[in-house]
């Protein structure tokens, strides 16, 4: 049996036991993961979705995080200057092993989905948001109290220096 997924932005057809790299999916090494998002399923019957095979998944375990190979753009400046340069991007990766093709049933399997590499879903409950107008009183109440602050000082620095040239001057003479 096979599938074809769809994960950040590409897809891969997989089979059981298959490994891939693939853009990163949140989670730990161990972890198993599920993805929804399947454009076909394959076996003993053909079933192509439109776009998505309703109740399909396929299963894998992260075996690790880490980092695609960084390009190396060799960059001449000038004569008898020329320099190696390391120049692009390192795109995170997650190496996964297809343990499941589920042709149907994919909504009772209890497993974490990660949705196009996007990390998973949380069904828990919503954060309550953080309420800004307290913030914004607090902020403005400290304000104030700063400025006058800043106030006395200014006029203390400045009357004691002039002070401190005139007596110097008076000691030299």
């Amino acid at each position: 049996m096979f599938a074809v997924l769809k994960t950040g932005g590409k897809q891969y057809k997989v089979a059981n036991g298959d490994i891939l790299r693939i853009e990163k999916v949140t989670g730990n090494a161990g972890e198993k993961v599920q993805f929804n998002e399947i454009l076909m399923v394959g076996g003993d019957s053909l079933v192509v979705g439109a776009p998505n095979v309703s109740g399909a998944a396929v299963q894998a375990e992260i075996l690790e995080q880490g980092k695609g190979p960084k390009v190396i753009n060799y960059v001449k400046r000038r004569r008898k200057h020329s320099s190696q340069r390391r120049k692009g991007h390192r795109q995170q990766i997650t190496v996964l092993r297809v343990t499941d093709i589920l042709a149907k049933g994919a909504e009772k399997s209890g497993v974490a989905i990660a949705e196009n590499g996007r990390g998973f879903d949380t069904t828990a409950a919503p954060v309550a948001p953080v309420k800004k107008p307290a913030a914004k009183k607090a902020a403005a109440e400290k304000k104030p109290a700063a400025k006058k602050a800043a106030a006395e000082k200014k006029p203390v620095a400045k009357k004691a220096a002039p002070k401190k040239a005139a007596a110097k001057k008076a000691e030299d003479k």
